[in-house]
This record gives structure tokens, sequence and C-alpha cells, in this order.
């Protein structure tokens, strides 16, 4: 590829997985007759996000090495005016990594699909939702305006409700996706009122001209008011990262989307929607960077979400969800980064995170699809020897996301803390604490729930819902657990690679080599990757340093607690469940974070609601003035009708009136 982009190449990349979702969607459907069976329908989708990575990597390729760039509208969908609405791209750095990031993890998503979902009814119908989810991702981190940004984020969130409600049969489906899709309003609401105070305070929504005008912007004041425009822009800006990152507190969509079918959770967590907050924040980072009031608020809210999502999955028996909730924990560790203004390091995790944490996922399906589609982990236990590729390449998921050293993890995570310990922002102190006091709790919720699956007593014969029957999936339950077809584990091993090594070569350029160019600024009011440069002495040295670092023994001692309680001392949880039982009933209950929002919120919603529907809409609208007007207009018209009555002698008694009353006015007037 030439370092000059060619749009109709480009265009591929989303059209590919677009075209893909379609044909199998209609064809491979009942809408479309059924024309085409169940390797038709994987086959095309395969080959169209195949097509989009390899197109992807070439683009990587001429951006890195021969700094090729693209910004050009590629179709005008509107003129309002002087205001154009256009599809465009901008492929810089940031965009070239994502696109290939993305496509990858869904390339491996697809493929493992194939055995995850072989005997699911909608087979069909999953790997055309799947492929639309990577078009809708793809269209979002290759936007080079906010409508087509605003586009893809609502398009990932539309799929994402018909994926985690995919099996709509099942009550708490339905109850999860509709849950996902309210809690992503309350994001997008405030995400479109800071595009809207962009689009007010500038005339346009492409990225470049925008930027052209942010210091302009941040020399003035939110009317009415004295918060500078530009913090309060900023921050509704990342209100909808809140909700599409998933950020505490509109992070209580995301465990229940563990209700959809295990491929599409790892799709949604390691590599699209969830990472979408985190990539536009990165990609606003000429906004951002010019407020101070903005970074920390984002700083402080992923400081929140990083230590106490991660103690919440301390006490989770759901495998999916223990994962899930790591992935909480982990996008407030990427959170934290862009808020010290770290987004090299915040991206570089958002990469690293996507291969392993896709990686536990899919290695948690494997592990489902042997328990006969049973995930509750107190009823597994001594998997190791019956799946050896399942345990090895979880194994080494789990050492990643840990941060041991020399894997990928570790380097992105370790950016990320030393990142909080530089940075002199409001909150870096609070982010610092939890950022250090996760790495524990990281270690002690991984190492459980990898003690409990793989080691210890095999408890899978003693689960007493193991004999009823079959399950939604249409797989029955019994038997000895066996490692799974090939299908499930080749993607888990093209995983486990990069899981492992690729820290190692791109943590230099990525964070310390120019990598990102003009694709990310940072003013020098916000040194903090300029100061860790300077501490830098390659990947080896970084990582040999580690163990005298405090993260490294936290990581240590949760690992040895983990061991203890989950191998030498079983029955040490429940005494400790039972000696703390506040606390532990705090972290079941998630902080009581859905009781909040169903007793209270909702009901508060709801009565408000009723008011308003009430008072201002049946009394003061329907009452006052729509009633009130018909019946005033009545009353007028019988006075009217009883005036004009049509009767000779009525009219002549008026008149006589009438002249009476007025020689009277006029006598008393010439008094």
């Amino acid at each position: 590829m030439s370092s000059t982009l060619s749009a109709s190449t480009l265009l591929i990349v989303p059209l590919a997985p677009l075209a893909g979702s379609l044909l199998a969607g209609f064809f491979g459907t009942a809408l479309g007759g059924n024309r085409f069976g169940r390797g038709i329908s994987h086959s095309v989708t395969i080959l169209g996000v195949f097509i989009a990575f390899v197109v992807s990597v070439m683009t990587l390729q001429a951006v890195v090495n021969e700094g090729a760039r693209f910004d050009q509208n590629i179709y005008t969908w509107m003129t309002v005016g002087s205001f154009q609405m256009n599809v465009g791209f901008l492929i810089d750095p940031l965009t070239a990594l994502m696109m290939t990031v993305v496509t990858f993890v869904s390339l491996m998503v697809h493929i493992y699909t194939i055995g995850y979902m072989a005997d699911d009814d909608g087979y069909n119908r999953f790997f055309a939702y799947i492929s639309l989810f990577t078009f809708s991702m793809l269209m979002l981190v290759m936007s080079n305006n906010f409508l087509q940004l605003f586009f893809g984020w609502e398009a990932v969130g539309l799929v994402s409700y018909l994926l985690i409600g995919f099996w709509f049969k099942r009550p708490t489906a339905i109850f999860a996706n509709l849950k996902a899709f309210m809690v992503n309003r309350v994001g997008d609401f405030g995400f479109i009122l800071g595009i809207g105070l962009v689009w007010a305070y500038t005339g346009t929504v492409h990225y470049k001209e925008v930027f052209a005008q942010a210091p302009q912007l941040a020399t003035l004041l939110f009317p009415g008011t004295q918060w500078m425009l530009l913090s309060v822009t900023c921050i509704c800006l990342f209100v909808g990262a809140m909700g599409k990152s998933a950020q505490f507190p509109l992070h209580i969509w995301l465990p229940d989307s563990m209700e959809g079918p295990t491929p599409i959770s790892a799709l949604i967590h390691a590599a699209t929607m969830v990472t979408a907050g985190i990539f536009m924040v990165a990609r606003m980072s000429p906004l951002f960077e010019l407020s101070d009031a903005a970074l920390s608020f984002v700083l402080v809210i992923g400081a929140i979400t990083a230590l106490f999502m991660g103690l919440v999955g301390i006490v989770q028996n759901d495998i999916k969800r223990v994962v899930a909730y790591s992935t909480l924990s982990q996008l407030g560790y990427m959170t934290v980064a862009l808020g010290v203004s770290a987004y090299s390091a915040g991206i570089f995790h958002l990469m690293t995170h996507a291969f392993f944490k896709a990686l536990l996922f899919l290695g948690s399906g494997s592990v489902i699809i042997a328990m006969h589609h049973n995930q509750d982990m107190r009823w597994m236990g001594g998997l190791r020897k019956y799946m050896p590729i399942t345990w090895i390449t979880f194994l080494l998921g789990t050492l990643a996301l840990v941060a041991t050293p020399f894997f990928s993890g570790f380097y992105s995570k370790d950016s990320i803390i030393e990142a909080a310990a530089e940075s002199v922002l409001p909150g870096a102190g609070f982010a610092h604490f939890a950022v250090v006091a996760g790495v524990f709790v990281t270690a002690l919720y991984s190492f459980r729930a990898y003690f409990m699956v793989f080691h210890g007593p095999e408890r899978y014969d003693q689960n007493p819902d193991a004999h009823h029957g079959h399950d939604g999936h249409g797989h029955g339950h019994g038997g000895k657990p066996h490692e799974t077809p090939w299908v499930v584990t080749v993607p888990l091993i093209l995983l486990a690679i990069p899981s492992v090594v690729i820290g190692y070569p791109y943590i230099e350029p990525m964070l310390y080599g120019g990598f990102f160019g003009d694709s990310i600024q940072v003013l020098a009011a916000h040194p903090t990757m300029a100061e860790l440069k300077e501490g830098f002495h390659g990947p080896m040295a970084m990582a040999l340093h580690a163990v005298q670092t405090l993260p490294f023994w936290l990581t240590l001692a949760g690992f040895a607690v983990a061991y203890y309680c989950y191998m030498v001392n079983t029955a040490l949880p429940a005494k400790a469940a039972k000696a703390f039982k506040p606390l532990y009933d705090i972290l079941v209950n998630k902080f009581y974070m859905d009781w909040i929002n169903e007793n209270i919120v909702m009901r508060g919603a709801r009565l408000l609601g009723t008011g308003l529907w009430k008072g201002a809409d049946a009394g003061l609208i329907d009452g006052a003035v729509v009633n009130g007007s018909w019946r005033g207009i009545g009353w007028f018209a019988g006075i009217a009708r009883w005036v004009q009555s049509g009767y000779l002698f009525h009219y002549a008694l008026v008149m006589i009136l009438g002249v009476l009353a007025l020689m009277t006015y006029f006598v008393w007037l010439n008094k």
C-alpha cells in the first residue's frame, strides 16, 4: 500500500463485515427463505472480517512505516445552509491500531463461534449480528467527525441490545438487554449534549476544524455560570464514555450483559463497545488537555471503578461474571491513564487488554462447553487434566491480567500505575492508591477463579442441577469434561500469543517513541509521559526492576492468599464471609447499586413522571389549557347566543337601553 491511502481501499474495511452480515442475516434466516445453510453463513461473515483484518494490517503498516495519513469526506449525507453532515474517514496511528485490534479479535470470535454456537437454532442470526457489530465499531473508530462518531456509537449500542438478548425467550436476557440499552441512553444523553455544545460554538463537527478552535473555546464561559465552557463540554462527552465504557455509576449494565452468549461477551468486553469510550477520550485529547477540571473528573471516576469493581469480582461465583468485573476494573485503569494525560498508556493497555481479556472470555466459554453450560465455579475443579489447551491458555491470560513481568499486561498496567504516581492533578493521590490496591485485588479474584476451575477436587458431578435435562443451549448434562474442538482452541492459542509477547516489543515505540504522532496531543502542562520516559531504560530493565516495586509484591500476595484459601484451607473463605458479613453483603449486593437504581432512581423517576403526567399533562395541559379553552369558548358562545336571539323586540330593547346609557353618561360628564 502506498503512502497515500485510498478511499476505495479503506471502504473495504467496514463494508466487508457489513456485506457478510447482510448476506447471512437475509439469506441465512427465515427473512430470506433460509437459502444459506450454516456453513455458508459463517463462511461469508468470517471472510468479510478476514478481509477487513488484512486491509487493516496493511493500513497500519502504511501509517507506521510510511507515515501515511487520510482525512477526507467520503459522502455528504445532508446539507443545511452552510452546515454539512458527512461520512468520512480519519486514518492515523490511533485509528489504524484500533482497526487492527478490532478486526483481529472479531475474527477470533467469529471462528470460535462455530464451535460454541454449534447446537443453537439461531446460529446464522448470531453470525449476522456479530458481523454487524464489527461494522458498527469500525465506523466509530474510523470517523473523522462527531456525526459519524455518534452513528457508530449508537449502532454498537443497538446491536449489543440484540446480542445481549439473543436468547430472547429467557426473561433474564430480556431484562439484561433492556438494562444495557436504558443505562447507555443516560450516558448518550450527556454525549449528545457535548456534541451539541461543540457544534453550537464552532459551527462544525469535523474533528480537525473543532480542534483548531479549541484554544478559543478554552477562553469562554458556559452561559449564566462561572464554569469554563470547555470543561462542561468535555464532562458531557465523558458522561457518554461512562455509559459505553461502563464507568461508575453507569457500570451496572455490563455484568448483566453476561446473559448473552460467551462469544459476544468477549467481543463486547475486549475490543469493541466498552473500549469506544476510551478511544473517544483519547481522540478528543486536544479538548480534554485544555481542562484540568475535566481531567480530574475522568481520573476520579476511573479510580473508583478500578478499585471497587474489582472488589465485587472477589465474591462472584459465575466464571463469566468474574471476568466481567475484571473488565470493569481494567477499564477503570484505562480511564485513570486518560485522566493523568497518559493517553498512550491508556490505549496501550486497551490493546493488550483486548487480547488477554478476549482470551479469558473465550477460555471461560471453553470451560462452560465442557461443563455442559454450567457457569458456577463451585461445581468445577480439576479441569486441568481434562482440558490441557484451555488450561494453559487460561493461565497465560491470567498471568497477563495480573501484570506478571514480561507479559503484555505488565507493561501497560505498570505504566498506568507509574503515570498516576507522577500526576499532580486533584484526585491523583486517590487514583494512585486505587490502582495500586487494585493490583492485589486483581490477583486475588483472578487466581481464585483459576484455582476453583482448574485445580482442587473435581466437583462437576456434585452439581445439584447437573441432571435436570437439557439447558436452553441445546446441550445435555452429565459425563466427564473433555477438551473442546479445534475451532474453539485455535482462537485461544492465537490470542495467547499476543497476550504473552506483544508488550515487550511495543512498549517503547507506543509510549516513548512517538508511535501515535499527532493523533494524541498532550500539553507541556501535563508532563506525565515525559517524566516516565526519563525513568524508562528498556522493557528488560523495566521487568527486572519490577521485583523491587510494591505492585509486584502485592500481586504475589494476592496469589498467595488465593492459593491458601482455595487450595490449602478451603473452609477459610466461608468463615471469612461469616466473620465479615456486613462487608460481604455489600460486595455480594454490588454496593447496592442495583437496589439504589431500582428503588430510588427508578421509583423517583416514576414518581416524577406520574406527577408530570397527572399534574402537568392531565391537570394543567388537558385540564386548564385544552379543556379550559373549550369550556371558555362554550360559555362565551352561550352568552353570544343569548344576545343574538333573532327577536326584533330584543334588539329594540337593547338599542333603547344603549341610548339611555349614553345619555346618562354624557349628562354625568357635563356636570
